[in-house]
């Protein structure tokens, strides 16, 4: 990525290769990135910090931006340590520097940061409050719940930059080039998904706003197609299906579940269905089951009875999806047991829990093996959820 975004804005970001877990769950193969920015003016903004375990980077990026001019203003979007570890050192740093944020978030900066005297040294900004740096003039976006309670943008009005906090991020470092939906997608989900009321709310505010650049704090820089990007995240945050097809998740101890499951995929593509995508809860990323599960409009769960209930890797994921909010979809069962089936009843009732969820009537009980006689069941499902609603 080129480091000057514009001739008046930088970016002092930094790559993480290293990371195996981003926030100690999620697994990001290309790693991920922390992105910061310096707005160059009459006086200087630097729009927020980064993770610790890249804090070096940063300050020699951000000493060089400088050119040893010293900053006005830190503002802070975010408070989450992954973008804000670094707020004590620049307090530190540059005492005359005022820290900018919304009145949340200088409420929590003594919660991390104990040893801080910010007595005078902030300025809590609220919706629609500007900050003139000169030719460049900064007004803020309250979003609270997008996906913490003290987040707020940053327009920036003469460039037409929008400074999206964890919005329109994604997983993956700038070094790695490559599709934006995938990651952007399982970012979203997994990350802010739960909050798709709170997203809809500052997408009103975005629809007001003449935006020609997006600077995440995470992934790329967009500055083409913003109407893709922004069109995205409408459908993700109404929780609408992006794509018409089925995903069948499935948990299976021994194998039998794993074998339904299989055919079932079959038997759906043999009936029409556009798309059919399979994820085994037991090994596959949970990150991308989730997200999988958000982005198809119908989904079969298929899972062993066990302890009387549902085999754990399949109790894990729809209590992922109950606690990012899944809903608005049909969904069929298979259940396996080999002497008192109960996994139908548990998986039922915590789909039942969601909200708009269709349960499918023909629900499949397989006794420890898949039999002819559980063919004719399992195509009746796949007729009864692909049926035209």
């Amino acid at each position: 990525m080129n480091d000057n975004i514009t001739p008046y804005v930088r970016y002092i970001g930094a790559d993480d290769m290293d990371l195996d877990l981003f926030e100690s769950q999620y697994v990001v193969p290309q790693g991920i990135s922390y992105n910061s920015y310096v707005i160059t003016d009459e006086k200087i903004a630097v729009m927020d910090t980064i993770d610790q375990r890249k804090t070096d980077e940063w300050t020699a990026r951000l000493e060089e931006a400088l050119e040893g001019r010293t900053p006005d203003y830190l503002i802070v979007q975010h408070m989450e340590p992954d973008h804000a570890a670094n707020i004590g050192w620049f307090a530190e740093k540059y005492p005359e520097a005022t820290i900018v944020a919304s009145a949340k978030a200088i409420q929590m900066m003594p919660q991390f940061f104990e040893e801080v005297n910010f007595a005078g040294r902030t300025q809590t900004v609220k919706e629609g409050d500007t900050l003139c740096l000169g030719q460049h003039t900064l007004k803020f976006i309250m979003a609270p719940m997008v996906h913490w309670p003290e987040v707020m943008l940053t327009y920036e009005e003469s460039e037409k930059i929008l400074f999206s906090a964890d919005a329109f991020g994604k997983f993956g470092a700038l070094c790695h080039e490559g599709e934006w939906i995938d990651e952007a997608r399982r970012y979203y989900f997994n990350i802010v998904g739960k909050y798709g009321a709170q997203v809809q709310a500052l997408l009103k505010k975005a629809a007001g706003l003449d935006i020609a650049m997006i600077c995440p704090l995470h992934g790329p820089v967009l500055k083409e197609n913003l109407g893709y990007y922004i069109g995205l995240y409408d459908t993700w945050s109404k929780y609408e299906p992006e794509t018409e097809g089925v995903v069948v998740a499935y948990a299976s101890i021994h194998g039998n579940t794993a074998a339904a499951a299989r055919r079932m995929a079959e038997i759906l593509s043999e009936k029409g269905a556009t798309e059919v995508m399979l994820i085994d809860l037991c090994r596959d990323d949970m990150a991308l089951a989730v997200e999988s599960a958000f982005r198809y409009s119908k989904m079969i769960v298929a899972a062993s009875s066990y302890d009387a209930g549902v085999f754990p890797p399949m109790f894990d994921f729809l209590h992922h999806l109950q606690i990012k909010n899944f809903q608005k979809r049909r969904v069929g069962i298979i259940e396996n047991g080999s002497w008192a089936p109960t996994a139908g009843r548990m998986m039922s009732c915590m789909l039942s829990e969601m909200k708009n969820m269709e349960i499918m009537e023909h629900m499949v009980t397989i006794k420890s093996s898949m039999k002819k006689a559980d063919l004719l069941q399992m195509e009746e499902l796949a007729e009864e959820l692909l049926a035209t609603e």
